[in-house]
């Protein structure tokens, strides 16, 4: 009789914590955990896979593909444990209005927040893209209560932070090796962008631009269409554009999150529990 295999969610934490901090070590001390019992629990997760999930390197870790195809659902099983244990026996009403940072939206928070409402059908959780005029007209009106996004970008000081590595996406059949080397850029201004360009002039890289966009999607297309690598976070890479030489590129800075919350809602328990899940999967 074949034995069920079971997905430990202290496993998958381990797993989900190394791909978002990009490092073993970081990792572990955002765990809590010795480098050696982190790399013990995510060699235990890829034999329970049966597959390799991490890439890893002298400057850090990537997932392999079998790591991309696990990374959704190991996110949304640590949400939905989460959420299970906190919000069960619990209906939660009202309206709450989140501005996420692009590279967030397309990340598995809108998820997070789509299992919330679901489990509290009473309220309305609303995300919004918005340009950071139109953002701050929507906070100031009482529609934004929550703003997830990069520091400077954020209305008033941030209630907590957190940093996030930048990787390369590397187009299908783009040489990394190319003098000068093809570069998808966000169009300015973008810290991205920024990244991406001062870490390529401190290595004495010459480098040209390939393809502008203002869109996550419009730089995704790009790099999927192999006109050059791009500064991406790791959670939106898609299968095929992982670097998989660790000296072939500078390693990219980490970019830093921050998130804002309007003064009237304090002590709002939607709120609350929207800012918590939001905590959890960023």
């Amino acid at each position: 009789m074949l034995m069920a295999r079971d997905l430990e969610t202290a496993l998958l934490r381990s797993f989900v914590t190394a791909v978002r901090s990009g490092s073993i070590s970081r990792a572990a001390a955002a765990l809590g955990h010795s480098q050696p019992a982190l790399s013990q629990q995510l060699r235990k997760l890829e034999s329970t896979v049966g597959r390799s999930l991490l890439y890893r390197s002298p400057s850090g870790v990537v997932p392999t593909r079998a790591g991309e195809e696990l990374l959704p659902y190991a996110e949304r099983i640590l949400s939905l444990s989460a959420q299970a244990l906190t919000e069960t026996g619990r209906a939660l009403t009202g309206h709450c209005g989140v501005k996420l940072h692009e590279d967030l939206t397309a990340s598995r928070l809108s998820q997070a927040l789509a299992d919330l409402a679901r489990l509290h059908p009473g309220a309305t959780l609303e995300v919004l893209a918005l340009s950071n005029t139109a953002m701050r007209e929507a906070y100031d009106a009482g529609r934004v209560h929550l703003v997830l996004d990069e520091i400077p970008d954020i209305p008033g000081p941030p209630r907590w932070t957190v940093r996030r590595p930048l990787v390369w996406a590397v187009g299908q059949g783009v040489d990394v090796a190319a003098d000068p080397l093809p570069v998808v850029l966000f169009s300015d201004p973008c810290s991205f962008r920024t990244a991406a360009v001062e870490t390529l002039e401190h290595a004495d890289r010459r480098w040209r631009v390939a393809f502008e966009s203002n869109t996550l999607p419009g730089v995704l297309a790009a790099v999927r269409a192999g006109l050059g690598v791009a500064a991406l976070m790791p959670a939106n890479l898609e299968p095929g554009m992982v670097c998989h030489d660790a000296d072939a590129l500078p390693t990219l800075p980490d970019v830093e999150f921050g998130l804002a919350r309007h003064p009237r809602t304090e002590g709002d328990p939607l709120i609350d529990a929207v800012e918590a899940a939001l905590r959890r999967m960023i």
